[in-house]
């Protein structure tokens, strides 16, 4: 039986729920083909570019957002806790079905016969939630706070590429040779989706799941902001700035300290 993990569940009331998508990491394209119930938007985008007040955009912003990453962690909580409650020795059919659709997912490998405890507990590495101060802080970050043209044309937060010819919108600045373009969302929730499928799986954020499990077996609150904060550590590989990029993450989550609920 897997041990129980120590994180702390999050009190949300939004459901649990798969939302089909299109997602891209700077190295890794994939699309997502599990079946999956379909998730109408919170609601769609609004113009925060018209809200003059700094302050009450920053509001506003992490108010539209927080419901989503609520809504993703909830449903990665609810993966977690049937990981958990296996027993490998003794899986049921369904356990087995389930298991497998959760490892493709996932991006990991099961033996041809039977799960093992290296396969299960990769999956418990990426399994697991984001601090919802690091998701919106790097939303803001990426879009601009909702004002950018690839978050009002394409619902797209976190600057996630896509390289199939027209999948997404093509920057007015992209290099001479280079294919990709920013990958277009049928609404924001499926970005934050996207988003969160990303930093879990790609395998340029490994050090940041690392860093996760290891704050977790601490007993640390995976939702708190000293956590947040030290998982920008992880996304050296999210941009080209490198720790420039982890450092301007980091005061901003300092600056923005008013905003948080943890």
């Amino acid at each position: 039986m897997l041990n129980p993990s120590q994180s702390t569940f999050l009190k949300v009331t939004a459901v649990a729920a798969f939302v089909a998508f299109s997602a891209v990491g700077p190295y890794v394209f994939y699309r997502d083909h599990q079946p999956k119930e379909q998730v109408q938007a919170i609601e769609s985008l609004p113009d925060f570019a018209a809200i003059q007040s700094v302050a009450e955009k920053k509001r506003a912003f992490f108010d539209y957002l927080r419901p989503m990453v609520a809504l993703e962690n909830q449903r990665v909580l609810e993966e977690r806790s049937f990981l958990e409650s296996l027993d490998i020795a003794n899986l049921s059919e369904k356990q087995n079905a389930r298991l497998d659709k959760l490892a493709s997912r996932y991006n990991v490998t099961l033996s041809a016969e039977e799960a093992n405890e290296d396969s299960l507990n990769e999956l418990m590495l990426r399994v697991n939630v984001l601090p919802e101060a690091l998701v919106m802080i790097q939303a803001a970050n990426e879009s601009a706070w909702g004002t950018s043209r690839f978050a009002r044309q394409a619902n797209n937060l976190f600057g996630q590429w896509c390289y199939t010819p027209g999948c997404g919108v093509v920057p007015l600045e992209r290099n001479q040779g280079a294919f990709h373009e920013v990958a277009k969302f049928s609404s924001v929730q499926d970005s934050v989706h996207g988003y969160f499928m990303n930093v879990n799986r790609n395998r340029a954020y490994r050090e940041l799941r690392e860093i996760r499990a290891t704050l977790d077996m601490q007993g640390r609150d995976l939702q708190s902001v000293s956590v947040a904060t030290e998982l920008t550590n992880g996304l050296l590989s999210y941009s080209e700035r490198g720790q420039d990029y982890v450092d301007d993450l980091q005061a901003m989550i300092r600056h923005n300290a008013e905003f948080w609920t943890n």
